[in-house]
């Protein structure tokens, strides 16, 4: 089966995260040593970006294409997953603390990392179980999601740090988790059906 152009466009997203992976690194660590480029934060920073823009846009693509497949269902918010777990992870790193404020918190990448394993296993189990799992995408993860790649983008900027960046944080852990547990209802629905 040929790749469709939504497809396409879901993998350069992929290919585009270990290059924002390595911006913000190798800013980071030239930052410790007194000697971090701006412009790497910069291109890092356009790089999530354009990530998050190429979302909408293959998923405009998809639906007027009518070219939604099984590749599609699973590249698509394995992306959106893995560019930001990176960024949270690579934000909230004891050594990122001084190249990046405001600093993401760590109970707060703590939330998230923790939503996407409880997420994964409970897939995995409904799979091994029933032979297949269906994920419906819900409202609330869908704005969690925006607010995690806001707290991102705050910090990759630069933004102040204080009262306003607190309430983003706080606001993206609630529809973290309130996400989380609507996906365990539907989990725990979809195995009661196998009785």
């Amino acid at each position: 089966m040929p790749l469709t152009l939504a497809n396409r466009i879901t993998i350069l997203r992929i290919l585009a995260i270990p290059f924002f992976i390595l911006l913000l690194l190798y800013y980071s660590s030239g930052f410790a040593r007194s000697q971090g480029v701006a412009a790497l934060r910069w291109c890092a920073t356009g790089i999530f970006l354009g990530i998050f823009l190429l979302d909408a846009v293959d998923g405009y693509v998809a639906r007027v294409r009518r070219e939604i497949t099984s590749l599609g269902t699973i590249l698509d918010p394995l992306a959106d997953k893995a560019v930001l777990l990176s960024a949270l992870i690579l934000l909230s790193l004891p050594r990122s603390a001084a190249a990046f404020q405001p600093h993401l918190p760590v109970w707060f990448v703590l939330v998230a990392i923790s939503r996407d394993g409880i997420l994964v296993t409970g897939a995995a189990i409904i799979q091994s179980i029933m032979g297949g799992v269906t994920v419906r995408p819900r409202i609330t993860g869908k704005i969690a999601t925006f607010f995690q790649g806001t707290v991102v983008v705050w910090s990759l900027i630069g933004l102040p740090a204080g009262s306003p960046f607190f309430w983003l944080v706080c606001s993206a852990a609630f529809f973290t988790l309130v996400s989380a547990v609507q996906y365990i209802f539907d989990g725990i629905r979809q195995l009661e059906k196998a009785k």
